[in-house]
């Protein structure tokens, strides 16, 4: 794995992150302040905000639980990926293909640009949920990841609607308790298609990891 480098760029700031898998941390770099990064135009067109641009807890959560399996020849799909933490440790836990995907093209960047840094092959691409295709095409994963992303009630319905037609074999989402993710929950035992497993991370109690399994045959 390549040395610490130069350091980041004006306007950036380099995180160390320990995962906990006895490697040295991985150094994610991220704008120093994402309100610097609101673009009101796009705010007023779809609401949009650089969330993005923060490493939250419930990336660092999953990113540990991540590193601490074998994923050697799985292939993993992160979706909302941010500056894509986890998906960086997917990759250092050996899989391969790895793709990290955002519907925020500075997002997409910035993880391109983590991975670069950090000597791993993790691809990246823009994708919407409202147009799943892209990722529909990229099937079959064994795995998807995803972390805070139901910080919105809109994200529920397309966010199920998506780990139901990539007929993915296991989910991992971590969440902070976020009132939205109870709705989410009850959808997915609803729907049947999936066992739900719960852990609380002892460091961070309020982020919740959900271990989705399929309950049985897929379409």
């Amino acid at each position: 794995m390549p040395g610490p480098g130069p350091g980041p760029g004006p306007g950036l700031v380099e995180e160390a992150v320990d995962l906990g898998d006895g490697r040295p941390p991985l150094r994610i770099t991220r704008p120093a302040s994402s309100e610097a990064l609101i673009d009101e135009d796009a705010f007023g067109e779809d609401e949009y905000l650089p969330y993005w641009a923060e490493l939250w807890p419930s990336a660092i959560v999953l990113a540990r639980a991540v590193a601490r399996e074998d994923l050697r020849g799985r292939r993993v799909l992160e979706v909302g990926c941010g500056l894509a933490l986890p998906a960086l440790a997917a990759a250092r836990a050996g899989a391969a293909p790895v793709v990290a995907t955002d519907w925020a093209p500075d997002a997409v960047a910035a993880a391109a640009a983590n991975a670069a840094a950090a000597g791993l092959d993790v691809r990246t691409a823009v994708a919407d949920w409202r147009d799943p295709a892209p990722l529909l095409e990229a099937r079959p994963f064994d795995l998807v990841l995803a972390a805070d992303v139901l910080y919105e009630a809109r994200a529920v319905a397309p966010l199920l609607a998506l780990l139901d037609a990539l007929a993915t074999p296991r989910v991992l989402l971590a969440d902070p308790s976020r009132a939205t993710a109870e709705p989410f929950l009850e959808a997915v035992a609803a729907g049947g298609r999936w066992a739900v497993t719960t852990t609380a991370d002892p460091a961070r109690p309020m982020v919740r990891l959900h271990e989705l399994r399929a309950a049985g045959p897929r379409d």
